[in-house]
């Protein structure tokens, strides 16, 4: 399961298992539903504090492959409440009250992809994993509130090219498009993504995340708009 540890000023959430390189029960950490509990129940701790960034990243690799498909394809019924579930995180993390860098270190699919694109600054390591979109390649329709956040939080040529293509788009290839701001050695990443952190925590603070609620307003409001049960 997620973790939260701490190296100096920075909060450190690893999307993984700690002690562990690889989860046996969630290998490729997919949004199951005591994954995103947990790692709500983390951001909740980041947020009290409000005084360390956050840097969130994964053991394995797999940053994250979003959707629990497994548990979609058994619960039909409950895709509206799911799909919810995984909104109200993404306004947590676009919300959060502290600075906050992805240090990609494995693939970013789908949901896991969009999760990136919800904090402040992404960094990703060049010689290994993709972040793409495959919802089209898979028949699966974005929601209205992931639509947004990729309309809002890409350049439009890149949202166009990702979200019609489910293009895999390596690290270099993203940083050129937009998609993040470092592409990083995977030695360098996660020392990159501290110092990231560490210049911007002189901002961390209750300010800062009122900041990101006006910003983010039309985003947020979009997320927040219960999925219809016929969105399949």
């Amino acid at each position: 399961m997620p973790f939260l540890t701490s190296t100096g000023d920075v909060h450190e959430l690893y999307l993984g298992t700690e002690g562990a390189e690889l989860d046996e029960a969630n290998p490729d950490n997919r949004f199951r539903l005591e994954w995103l509990q947990s790692v709500d129940s983390l951001l909740e701790q980041v947020a009290a504090e409000t005084v360390k960034p956050l840097v969130i990243t994964a053991t394995g690799k797999f940053f994250s492959n979003g959707l629990d498909t497994d548990y979609i394809a058994a619960n039909a019924s409950g895709l509206p409440r799911y799909l919810d579930r995984v909104h109200e995180l993404y306004i947590k993390l676009l919300t959060l009250p502290v600075p906050t860098v992805a240090a990609i270190n494995g693939h970013a699919f789908g949901a896991g992809a969009m999760l990136a694109q919800c904090v402040d600054v992404r960094l990703m390591r060049a010689d290994r994993g993709f972040w793409s979109l495959p919802e089209a390649a898979l028949g699966m329709p974005f929601t209205r509130g992931m639509a947004t956040l990729l309309r809002t939080r890409l350049p439009d040529a890149a949202a166009t090219e990702a979200m019609l293509t489910s293009r895999r788009y390596g690290a270099d290839d993203a940083a050129a498009a937009g998609i993040l701001e470092e592409a990083l050695e995977a030695d360098r990443l996660l020392d990159r993504a501290r110092e990231v952190a560490a210049e911007r925590a002189p901002l961390a603070g209750p300010n800062l995340g009122q900041i990101k609620v006006g910003l983010r307003r039309p985003l947020i409001a979009d997320l927040e708009t219960p999925t219809p049960a016929n969105l399949l």
